[in-house]
């Protein structure tokens, strides 16, 4: 311990009673806003971040800044468990239904007009509801 304390400039005596002092008041508010993080955090089977928790703490009475709840929930190992993105299915590989002839056969150079067709259709997520994109055009153009 001798070496750490020269290290770092202070007296031996000096390390022993900053040990032996009590927790200061922030120190003590800093560990109950912790415990009461840790019970909203659980109490909301681990799906709120800090900003919910937060609020529920503001609820309870509790005056503490966004900020600092979210540096103590990062300095205790706690996060918001996170959802994985919709990602819908649109075709099924795995199926006994007949499969459409391949009639463009990779020819993508029509000699005329309305020869060759092609069509896409893909999903945009808005705010609310889906829109959905449909696109088709000649080829030859």
């Amino acid at each position: 311990m001798c070496w750490l304390c020269e290290t770092l400039g202070v007296a031996p005596a000096g390390y022993y009673a900053w040990r032996q002092r009590p927790r200061s008041a922030q120190q003590q508010r800093r560990d109950t806003l912790l415990v009461e993080v840790r019970t909203i955090h659980a109490q909301f089977k681990a799906r709120y971040g800090s900003p919910r928790i937060h609020a529920e703490l503001m609820a309870r009475g509790h005056d503490c800044c966004r900020n600092t709840v979210a540096k103590r929930m990062q300095k205790a190992g706690i996060a918001a468990k996170t959802t994985r993105k919709f990602r819908g299915t649109t075709t099924d590989s795995d199926h006994d239904m007949p499969v459409a002839d391949n009639l463009l056969d990779r020819q993508f150079n029509p000699s005329q007009a309305n020869e060759a067709w092609v069509a896409d259709i893909t999903c945009i997520p808005p705010c609310e509801g889906w829109l959905y994109l449909a696109a088709v055009e000649d080829l030859y153009a």
